[in-house]
């Protein structure tokens, strides 16, 4: 029960991540849920996912033409790749408006709808840039590829806590991400991390 309702709360968000991108609007900046600067990622899969949402289309045609004589089961091949399509777009839609977020305490890595990562600034040892196409799994290591490949390589002093899509813990202490404009990125981390935090005041 609890893998259905993550899953639909996966969906639901896509749908919405539709009426966000329709409307221009990024959630995470500005009059979404906070504020910082932007760094987008969706750029290095659209033509994959458009490639695939090609795929559907021919192959709704070809089995409407091929069930043309079963109507019940053609209207209900042709409802499950409509909405396969728009979950397609949905996904696309999420990794645009759901981009990475930099402000001056929080680094917040998103891929699509189902990873946002909050990297305190503190615990990011080093930030670089890493172009990197292959990724094997390790304890410890997180990889948000897009278009099988990331570009910023996250050394951190501790690990922080990461939960999968149905909600199992892992502790990470590397992170890679993908960002379109990967130097920019890395730049305005360092940036960040070298600002220095306010004294408090001392009459309170």
């Amino acid at each position: 029960m609890r893998t259905v309702l993550v899953l639909v709360r996966h969906e639901l968000r896509l749908l919405a991540s539709i009426g966000l991108w329709v409307a221009r609007r990024t959630n995470g900046l500005g009059t979404g849920t906070g504020t910082g600067t932007g760094f987008g990622y969706a750029r290095g899969q659209g033509s994959m996912l458009l490639g695939f949402g090609f795929v559907i289309v021919i192959e709704s045609i070809m089995m409407s033409v091929l069930l043309r004589n079963h109507p019940a089961v053609q209207r209900a091949w042709f409802t499950v790749d409509v909405y396969t399509l728009v979950l397609v777009v949905g996904m696309h839609a999420a990794s645009v408006v759901r981009p990475h977020v930099l402000d001056d305490r929080v680094l917040r890595v998103r891929r699509a709808a189902h990873v946002d990562l909050r990297i305190p600034l503190e615990k990011i040892a080093r930030a670089r840039r890493e172009l990197r196409t292959t990724h094997e799994r390790a304890e410890g290591e997180l990889n948000l590829a897009i278009g099988s490949q990331t570009t910023v390589t996250l050394e951190l002093t501790e690990p922080v806590a990461h939960f999968t899509f149905l909600g199992r813990r892992q502790d990470i202490r590397l992170v890679r991400c993908h960002a379109d404009d990967a130097d920019s990125l890395v730049k305005a981390i360092a940036r960040a991390r070298s600002v220095p935090s306010p004294i408090p005041d001392p009459t309170g």
